[in-house]
C-alpha cells in the first residue's frame, strides 16, 4: 500500500505545512504516519485513502503544535515561519481557480503568522476547510468533535481571519512595483521613499533566532520602521544583492550575500497599496528551501 501513501504524500506535507508552519516538522510528521497507515492498512481495507491519512497527520500535527508555543518561547526574538521558493506540487495540480487562490493565501507567510494567533483546534478546522475544502463532517472526524463544534471552530476562526488581515485587491504588477521600490530603498537608505512607501501602522518582524544580526522584537509604525531601515543600510553585507521571487506563493525578494540566500522578504498591503507588513526570514536554519 506504498503507492497509496506516496499518491497522497503531496497533500499531507501541505497540510502539515499549514498547521505547523515548518517543512522540517511537516515532513517529520508525515514520516511518523507511515507506520500507522501501514499497520492500518495491512489489516483492513481502508475505504477512504485520503481522509485516513489527513487525520492521521492532522492529529500528530495538533500534538506537536500544541508543544510549539513552548519551544517558540524559548527562540531568540521573533519566530516566523519556514519559507519557500519552490513551487507548492498541490498548488501546481490545481486548475480551478478558487481552489487555487485558496491555496496560495493558505501559505503566505502573512496567512501562516496570523493562524499563529488561533488556537490548535481552530487552525486545524480552518485549514482543512478553507484551504482543501473538507466537509465539517470529515473534519469532524479527524479532530473527534462533532460537526456543530466543527461549524463553530471555522467560524470563529474565518471571523478572526476576516479581521486581522484585510486583503489588498490590487494586481501583481503592483505588489511587484511597490516590493521592488522597497527593496531599492532599502538597500539606499532612502528615508523619503520607504516613508511613501510604509503604511502610517506597518509592522516589521525579523526572525534570526540571534543567528545574524536584526531586530528581535517588531518593529511597530511607518516613521520608526522607515527610520530603522535607513540606519541600518550602512550595515548591510558588502556585495549583497536582491533577487525576485514568489516566496510561499507570493511575489518576494530574496537578498543574497556572495549568491548564496542571506533573508526572505515577505509582504502584506493595505487597500492603498502601501507595504503594511514585512516579515523577513535570516535565520539560516530556516532558508533550506530558498532558491534561486
Amino acid at each position: 500500500m506504498i503507492e497509496v501513501f506516496e499518491e497522497n504524500r503531496a497533500v499531507l506535507r501541505a497540510v502539515a505545512y499549514r498547521m505547523l508552519g515548518s517543512y522540517t516538522e511537516a515532513e517529520d510528521v508525515v514520516q511518523d504516519a507511515w507506520p500507522k497507515w501501514d499497520k492500518a492498512s495491512s489489516e483492513k481495507a481502508i475505504e477512504n485513502p485520503r481522509a485516513f491519512l489527513v487525520t492521521v497527520v492532522t492529529r500528530l500535527s495538533l500534538d506537536r503544535l500544541r508543544s510549539a508555543a513552548a519551544r517558540h518561547e524559548r527562540y531568540t526574538g521573533s519566530w516566523l515561519p519556514e519559507p519557500s521558493t519552490e513551487e507548492d506540487p498541490v498548488i501546481a495540480g490545481t486548475g480551478d481557480p478558487g481552489t487555487l487562490a485558496a491555496l496560495r493565501d493558505s501559505v503566505s507567510l502573512g496567512m501562516l503568522v496570523l493562524l499563529e494567533s488561533l488556537s490548535p483546534l481552530e487552525r486545524a478546522a480552518y485549514v482543512l476547510r478553507e484551504a482543501f475544502g473538507f466537509g465539517h463532517g470529515e473534519i469532524g472526524e479527524a479532530l473527534d468533535r462533532s460537526e456543530s463544534t466543527v461549524r463553530q471552530l471555522v467560524r470563529r476562526a474565518r471571523a478572526h481571519v476576516t479581521e486581522q488581515r484585510p486583503r489588498f485587491t490590487g494586481d501583481r504588477e503592483k505588489q511587484r512595483e511597490v516590493t521592488e521600490r522597497f527593496m531599492t530603498a532599502s538597500l539606499n537608505g532612502d528615508l523619503a521613499s520607504l516613508l511613501e512607501i510604509l503604511a502610517p501602522d506597518v509592522t516589521v518582524v525579523t526572525d534570526t533566532d540571534g543567528r545574524v544580526k536584526g531586530n528581535l522584537k517588531p518593529i511597530h509604525g511607518g516613521e520608526r520602521a522607515a527610520r530603522a531601515y535607513a540606519v541600518t543600510a550602512k550595515d548591510i553585507p558588502p556585495g549583497t544583492e536582491v533577487v525576485y521571487r514568489d516566496v510561499n506563493g507570493e511575489f518576494g525578494a530574496v537578498a543574497l550575500v556572495g549568491g548564496v540566500p542571506y533573508a526572505t522578504f515577505s509582504f502584506d498591503f493595505d487597500d492603498e497599496g502601501r507595504v503594511r507588513n514585512i516579515f523577513c526570514v535570516a535565520n539560516p536554519d530556516k532558508l533550506a528551501r530558498v532558491r534561486v
